[in-house]
């Protein structure tokens, strides 16, 4: 709308109504004059404005209101907006310490959410929420929401000079939705959720909302000190991943936190279970993007309710005992135009060039490593729900797109870093400063990379050229597995190494066994399905491929449904397929699932030496012929178990492999036991290994290799005592 104000016309307050004036204290508020006082309000929707019975007089210019006072009022004063009271919120100049405004341009402010977005202030003893927000090529940034029933231009936030950061104090304001209207160099308005919030409105709205501070308690300090002190390398970890979305669902609906603590929390007690991981429930608009395209990097989506119902469900997993790691998404972040993307009119959070700043492969945008305010965004959202949320550690997605710069490109798309080579010099940078920042801050606190590349050193120190990170996701045993038993037994012989390649890196990383929501989704079929044979043979391999799983070295990773052989391929869009899981032979791969997680945990050798070479010796990976492979696991005491595996459905009797224990053997567990739907063939609950020399161990062992099946056996001198 243009106004013809002729001569009259201020500049100023022209920017000012066009949403265009960065520091509007300069108009509005309270000012001295030669002798009196002058109160400036920009009210546009107002009819009166009163100080006391004072009325403000209309300025030419649209929505200003003016006074002129001949005593300095007392602050905070309070004005009537058509009768209604209010606080000018231009009388409360905001402040943000100079020292939290380097450390955000230095790249070195880690506690960000403290300092942008809403946050609850008091200023002249008056409590209220300050605003803030990063749009350094703005000329103008207004706030909008329910407090000025969303007028795009009626709250101007305060440019705080070269940091890039905007921001305004609106005294009692403590809740309610809101987003930011910001002017472009161009005069074009884009309109913004807030970077920094710590909630949204239920989709498909995508306004941030305010809240206050949080009124949880944890009472986990038990967990928190154990989790501190414990020598993670050393302890079992078997992680149930979930959906939160599709794990039940009431009626069709989602289950919200506390029914979800209610339902899985005695599930995972049951099962056996160390570690839960949660694919990502940061605030996200689409439902089919399952959270890894995040809008909120600091709000826990409103799906399944409020972050503080968030808290008490990791808070009842820390009593439980069960540890809670989130799934953490910095290598991407969607294109939608009321989010990050192109965020103050310019390539902000990306890179400009989509050489560097678009993912071909999900139509996403790529942080812009290199700027030291996104990092500081980044490092503050991965502390933010380790210190405000207590999980135990972050899965942090897609780490291969990160570190090359021609990931999924051809050539021609890309650009070489400035030595000319693939590698993403400031994304490398960034993984290891996080790395170093969580393992300082958090103790205990895991970070495990999805990794799928040779790079060297992923869970490595950074202090040896390492990127730093806890452990690193297995994809070449994954892969090689899955090709493996997908194959029909009796083509096996010709890809038996698939089974026994692994072990020549094993220890060159510290590796999580994934059987994670990628291998479930997008007509890759379900693990079941995945299996060769008539319905027996298909579930005698799974049965197998989960021992072969949990006995090999490594930390482990379940998808929900894989459990009970779930036989549809995961839908994010409905629940899993429990009805199935009471009935055989679904119930009986749950029940096997039940016994290998609690003999996991129960026997030392399985878990204590998963990277190191010491824990893990080859009895016989060479028998091709009959696809059969033998292994011993050790722990630090001297305790050994012996796995012996059959990928053929024929029985094999009188079986010899060489062992490292003379004397009696006893049968711990047997994946083709009728207990879980097997033939029950199998050797006799005691063997006897008598010592001679075999295979170059100094006893040797005689056993019936039940078909499909896998035979974990103990020393009897290694009872329990």
């Amino acid at each position: 709308m243009k106004h013809d104000l002729g001569s009259k016309v201020n500049p100023e307050f022209l920017e000012l109504v066009h949403g265009q004036h960065a520091n509007p204290f300069h108009i509005l508020g309270l000012h001295p004059q030669e002798d009196s006082w002058k109160i400036v309000v920009y009210a546009p929707a107002a009819q009166e404005i009163r100080f006391n019975a004072q009325k403000f007089s209309k300025t030419p210019e649209p929505g200003i209101f003016e006074i002129v006072l001949k005593k300095r009022p007392g602050l905070p004063y309070q004005l009537y907006r058509d009768n209604e009271p209010y606080l000018d919120p231009y009388q409360f100049n905001p402040v943000i310490e100079p020292n939290d405004l380097y450390l955000f341009n230095e790249g070195k402010q880690t506690e960000g959410w403290s300092i942008l977005g809403a946050n609850e202030q008091e200023w002249l003893e008056i409590k209220g929420t300050q605003f803030a927000v990063w749009a350094p090529n703005a000329k103008g940034v207004c706030l909008m929401g329910d407090v000025n029933h969303w007028h795009q231009t009626s709250l101007p936030l305060k440019n705080l000079g070269n940091s890039g950061i905007w921001s305004l104090f609106l005294p009692h304001i403590h809740g309610g939705l809101y987003k930011y209207a910001i002017i472009d160099q161009n005069g074009h308005r884009h309109i913004k959720s807030d970077p920094y919030a710590k909630a949204f409105e239920a989709r498909p709205g995508t306004a941030s909302r305010i809240v206050g501070p949080s009124k949880f308690t944890f009472n986990d300090d038990a967990w928190m000190t154990k989790r501190a002190q414990q020598d993670w390398l050393h302890a079992p970890m078997n992680i149930y991943e979930v959906h939160a979305g599709s794990w039940q669902r009431k009626n069709g609906h989602y289950l919200n936190w506390a029914e979800l603590q209610q339902a899985l929390l005695p599930y995972l007690k049951e099962m056996g279970y160390t570690h839960i991981e949660l694919m990502p429930i940061m605030e996200h608009p689409l439902d089919e993007s399952w959270g890894y395209q995040s809008t909120g990097y600091f709000a826990a989506t409103s799906r399944f309710g409020t972050a503080d119902d968030l808290k008490q469900f990791i808070n009842a997993c820390h009593q439980a005992e069960i540890g809670v790691l989130l799934d953490w998404v910095p290598a991407h972040f969607p294109s939608d135009n009321f989010a990050l993307a192109h965020f103050d009119g310019t390539a902000l959070y990306e890179h400009a060039d989509p050489r560097l700043g678009y993912h071909p492969d999900w139509g996403t945008l790529i942080f812009n490593y290199g700027r030291n305010e996104v990092r500081s965004f980044l490092l503050s959202s991965a502390r933010y729900w380790l210190k405000e949320f207590h999980f135990d550690g972050l899965r942090v997605d897609a780490v291969a797109s990160m570190l090359y710069l021609d990931y999924s490109r051809q050539e021609g798309q890309w650009i070489p870093n400035r030595y000319g080579g693939r590698e993403n010099l400031e994304a490398i940078d960034f993984l290891r400063e996080f790395n170093t920042l969580i393992h300082a801050d958090f103790p205990g606190a895991l970070t495990i990379a999805e990794e799928s590349t040779a790079w060297p050193g992923v869970s490595r120190p950074v202090y040896t050229g390492g990127l730093g990170f806890s452990m690193k996701w297995n994809m070449g045993w994954m892969n090689d597995t899955l090709s493996y038993i997908h194959e029909d037994p009796i083509f096996r012989r010709y890809n038996h190494d698939k089974l026994t390649f692994s072990q020549l890196y094993a220890y060159s990383e510290n590796f999580v066994l994934p059987l994670s929501h990628d291998e479930v989704v997008h007509g890759k079929g379900s693990l079941i399905q995945k299996m060769p044979g008539d319905d027996w043979q298909r579930f005698a391999n799974l049965r197998l491929l989960f021992t072969f799983m949990m006995t090999f070295p490594g930390k482990k990773l379940n998808f929900m449904g894989n459990e009970f052989a779930q036989w549809e391929e995961w839908r994010a869009t409905g629940s899993l397929d429990w009805d199935s899981s009471s009935y055989p032979p679904h119930s009986s791969i749950k029940q096997l699932i039940c016994d290998l997680n609690h003999l996991y945990i129960k026997e030392s050798s399985l878990y204590y030496y998963d990277f190191e070479q010491s824990g893990f010796t080859w009895v016989n990976c060479h028998d091709t012929d009959q696809s059969v492979i033998s292994w011993l696991r050790h722990d630090n005491q001297g305790n050994s178990l012996l796995i012996v595996l059959n990928f053929t459905p024929v029985i094999r009797y009188d079986y010899m492999l060489g062992t490292n224990h003379p004397g009696t053997w006893e049968i711990i567990f047997n994946s083709d036991s009728r207990y879980y739907g097997g033939t029950n063939v199998g050797p006799p609950d005691i063997i006897s290994a008598p010592s001679e020399i075999s295979m170059g161990f100094t006893a040797s062992i005689r056993l019936t290799l039940p078909p499909l099946g896998g035979l974990i056996l103990k020393p009897t001198c290694q009872k329990e005592k």
